[in-house]
């Protein structure tokens, strides 16, 4: 196997399980055994060897805990199209996962991890448009993770999430490099306006309106519309619409949609990318006459005025 082949989240979880069969006990030659990796290889993947398209590789070091070769840029990030995408720390499974889908119902993309160490990893090693944060961690608090990725150079708007309501918590929250401090209970909403502020701190340079010809994409309304008639669309539709529209006239394969509109969880063998596209196809298309959704056999899809030579 070449590891410069494997997207950023396959490195990731290669090289945790590897290293989770080292701390184990494994000599390497166990633990490398049925994942195709020689040695040599390993050590790249450790080096953190880019791929094909020039991805940040994994960290180095001892597993999540590592150092990190290269930080992902967030007005490039913005660029390639992860303007929705979340990172939830939150140790809580029953919070996590509401938070998770009502993200998710919103059109966000939200990646979930219950343990400070690996919130920090992901947090330096893929890029998000924001990072919603627990203070109270069973590894590591949540203002230590806060501060470390701070200290790494990250500088994802964090908004972080405590029972701990004081004014002294909340300076502390602040100090340790948060850019909003929300106490628990929360209401939900609540939750998604300040997440709607925090993006819109990291776009104030980005304007509020996405177009491609004659489709529109209201980013603050989240709202649609082609030709000026409106198109009512389900978050996740709305998601996949704007990568493409952030990306017209380029082949955009299904790998890379399924790490930017889905999460770190999408299983690339899954058909549900072909089913969402249909269905978009069909509100945002078809109505209207001239197709600008295009299939591009055996690569993905592309978003463009004229259907691509095949």
């Amino acid at each position: 196997m070449n590891p410069s082949y494997l997207t950023p989240l396959q490195r990731f979880r290669l090289l945790a399980q590897i290293e989770a069969q080292l701390q184990s006990g494994d000599d390497l030659a166990d633990a490398l055994a049925g994942t195709g990796l020689t040695a040599e290889a390993y050590a790249r993947l450790q080096a953190g060897a880019t791929g094909p398209r020039g991805e940040p590789g994994p960290p180095s070091g001892n597993g999540p805990r590592g150092a990190v070769r290269s930080l992902p840029d967030p007005a490039e990030a913005r660029a390639e199209g992860c303007a929705m995408r979340l990172l939830v720390v939150e140790d809580n499974p029953k919070m996590a996962q509401t938070l998770q889908r009502g993200l998710g119902e919103q059109g966000y993309s939200v990646d979930v991890t219950h343990s400070g160490h690996d919130g920090e990893h992901l947090a330096a090693s893929e890029s998000y448009a924001a990072i919603i944060l627990d203070v109270m961690l069973p590894d590591q608090d949540g203002l230590l993770v806060a501060r470390n990725l701070r200290r790494r150079g990250v500088q994802t708007p964090i908004l972080m999430l405590t029972a701990l309501g004081t004014t002294p918590d909340k300076i502390g929250g602040l100090d340790a490099g948060a850019d909003d401090y929300l106490v628990k209970p929360f209401d939900f909403d609540e939750l998604l306006a300040r997440v709607r502020a925090l993006l819109r701190r990291g776009q104030a340079q980005e304007a509020s309106v996405l177009r491609f010809e004659d489709i529109e994409i209201d980013l603050l309304r989240r709202e649609v519309r082609r030709s000026g008639e409106k198109v009512r669309l389900t978050g996740k539709e709305l998601a996949l619409l704007e990568y493409l529209v952030r990306h017209p006239n380029r082949v955009l394969t299904r790998t890379a949609i399924g790490e930017q509109v889905w999460d770190m969880n999408f299983e690339p063998e899954s058909n549900v990318i072909d089913v969402y596209m249909s269905t978009l196809r069909r509100k945002i298309d078809r109505p209207f006459g001239r197709p600008l959704i295009h299939t591009v056999i055996g690569s993905g899809y592309m978003l463009s005025q004229d259907p691509p030579d095949q």
